[in-house]
């Protein structure tokens, strides 16, 4: 009996691989005050640089329990403008753009709009990615989340290992990957966009063995393939992400930044 529990405790563990997420959850690793120090230097960092918008990634996985090619489990766009501060005051900083998926149908998932510090509860790491987009695809960007092509982009099918290739399903970073899309291709026709990104995205690749691939579903009904083929599972990812923006001059640059322990 107690072989056969582990075997199952084990399968679990396996076929369930929960680095890549959308969780609106707040995960407790940092202080509040911490979370709030490291949203304030990347907020910081960004307006340093003159980014109006930027694509910003965080972990709510350790680094040891992500597979090559992921650092990253969340991404956002985060967007330089007006807020209204606690006390009813008027002020400028970055509201967050987000696709999570749904707490009580997590095969779903809807689109939010938080903060930095929403942001960062949910990181483990104490780093974030961002990549920081040309001036006209800065431009191209604000243009399309102000409009109904935003929404019109959303595929509320969710699934934590979405194709970015294929209409089935979506996660936050397939969703950051065809609005960036919209922009660059001036279309919110996702059919269009996902023909293209077949032929110029190269996607990151994720190794799942035949058991996983089996299994996965079982144990967390995010986990959907359908719309994987049959050899390694294709994802878009912080990495992938930057190298078609940079290589395509569709951003000026992407880089990590460390939280400051003196912050």
């Amino acid at each position: 009996m107690r072989y056969l529990i582990a075997c199952c405790l084990f399968i679990v563990s396996a076929a369930t691989p929960a680095w890549a997420d959308s969780d609106a959850r707040p995960i407790d690793h940092f202080t509040l005050r911490e979370a709030a120090d490291f949203s304030k230097q990347v907020e910081r960092e960004l307006a340093q640089r003159g980014a109006y918008i930027a694509l910003v990634f965080r972990s709510g996985r350790p680094r040891d329990a992500l597979p090559d090619g992921v650092r990253y489990t969340h991404g956002a766009f985060w967007v330089y403008g007006p807020v209204t501060e606690a006390d009813g005051s008027q002020g400028h900083g970055y509201a967050v753009y987000n696709l999570y998926h749904g707490q009580d149908d997590p095969t779903t998932s809807y689109l939010a709009q938080d903060w930095p510090l929403d942001f960062m509860r949910g990181d483990v790491v104490g780093e974030v990615g961002v990549i920081i987009p040309s001036e006209e695809m800065q431009i191209r960007l604000l243009d399309v989340i102000a409009s109904d092509q935003y929404d019109a982009l959303h595929q509320p099918e969710y699934s934590l290992l979405s194709n970015p290739a294929d209409l089935r399903f979506q996660n936050c970073t397939e969703f950051l990957l065809d609005v960036v899309a919209a922009g660059a291709w001036l279309t919110d026709d996702r059919a269009r966009i996902k023909i293209n990104l077949d032929a110029y995205f190269p996607p990151t690749r994720v190794e799942l063995g035949w058991w996983e691939r089996l299994t996965a579903g079982w144990f967390d009904p995010r986990i959907r393939l359908d719309d994987q083929g049959n050899g390694p599972v294709n994802i878009a990812s912080f990495s992938s992400i930057s190298d078609f923006m940079l290589t395509f001059d569709l951003a000026d640059e992407s880089f990590e930044i460390q939280a400051d322990p003196s912050d």
